[in-house]
């Protein structure tokens, strides 16, 4: 399985990006597909995440900013980022809890990471 993420890149204070993630590998089903980041020298940290029945977690430093969104038919996720602040610069992390065949349980997939630099 793999996760591809796209999406990255500069924006100034109050801006928007939006990040997209499509899985692809021979996968059964997949139950949570998320973004992780991770800011220098602090550690990875859950941004946004959302269930295969559309259920979402935030974030509490992104709530009503950022919108989290997947296409379970495409294997896709994607992270609508509003009214970015500096504090948001980080390597973004597409993850997936993963169900494949012939190996008992989910297994836990990760993106090499996009980075967002949000400049003040």
């Amino acid at each position: 399985v793999q996760l591809q993420a796209s999406g990255g890149g500069l924006v100034q204070t109050g801006g928007s990006l939006r990040l997209s993630c499509a899985a692809s590998g021979r996968i059964l089903s997949i139950r949570v597909m998320g973004w992780y980041r991770q800011a220098p020298g602090k550690q990875r940290e859950l941004v946004a995440s959302i269930t295969s029945g559309g259920s979402t977690n935030y974030a509490d430093s992104v709530k009503g900013r950022f919108t989290i969104s997947r296409d379970n038919a495409k294997n896709m996720v994607d992270l609508q980022m509003n009214t970015l602040k500096p504090e948001d610069t980080a390597v973004y992390y597409c993850n997936a809890v993963v169900s494949v065949p012939y190996v008992a349980g989910d297994l836990n997939y990760w993106g090499l990471g996009t980075l967002v630099t949000v400049s003040s």
